[in-house]
C-alpha cells in the first residue's frame, strides 16, 4: 500500500536518479541554477538509496533495479574515498569514465522503471 511516505521515498529516488543519469551539460546547468557543486548529485542519490530496499518491499521499486542501484552507490563510495580530485569537478562529468557509467548505470534504471528524465528538478537549498 502507497502512503504519503512512501511516495515521497520513491520521489526523492527518482528524482536523484534523474539528475544522476542526465547529460553533462545538463547536470553543469543544474548545478549552477541551484548553486550547488558537483558532490551534491552524489549525496542526493545517497540519501534516496537508504530507502531502496523498503520502496523493493512495498512495490515502488522493481528488485531488478537494486543491482545497479547498489552499483552507483558502490561508485560514489570508491570516488568519495579516491584522492583525486579531479572527480568532483564540473568537468568530470563529461570527461570521467566513472560519470558516464553512474549516468548508464542511472538510465538504466530509470527506464525499466518506466520514468521521464527528461524534466530535471527544482531543488531548494538551505545555507
Amino acid at each position: 500500500m502507497e502512503t504519503p511516505a512512501s511516495s515521497f521515498r520513491q520521489r526523492l529516488l527518482i528524482e536523484a536518479l534523474v539528475v544522476a543519469a542526465a547529460s553533462a551539460p545538463d547536470q553543469t546547468m543544474w548545478l549552477e541554477k541551484h548553486g550547488v557543486t558537483t558532490d551534491e548529485i552524489a549525496l542526493d542519490f545517497e540519501h534516496a538509496f537508504r530507502m531502496v530496499e523498503r520502496l523493493a518491499e512495498e512495490g515502488l521499486l522493481g528488485r531488478d533495479a537494486l543491482p545497479d542501484l547498489r552499483m552507483i552507490d558502490s561508485i560514489f563510495d570508491e570516488m568519495t574515498r579516491d584522492e583525486t580530485k579531479d572527480r568532483w569537478t564540473t568537468a568530470a562529468l563529461g570527461s570521467d569514465p566513472v560519470w558516464c557509467r553512474v549516468r548508464g548505470l542511472a538510465q538504466s534504471v530509470l527506464v525499466r522503471e518506466g520514468v521521464d528524465a527528461s524534466v530535471l528538478r527544482d531543488i531548494r537549498v538551505v545555507r
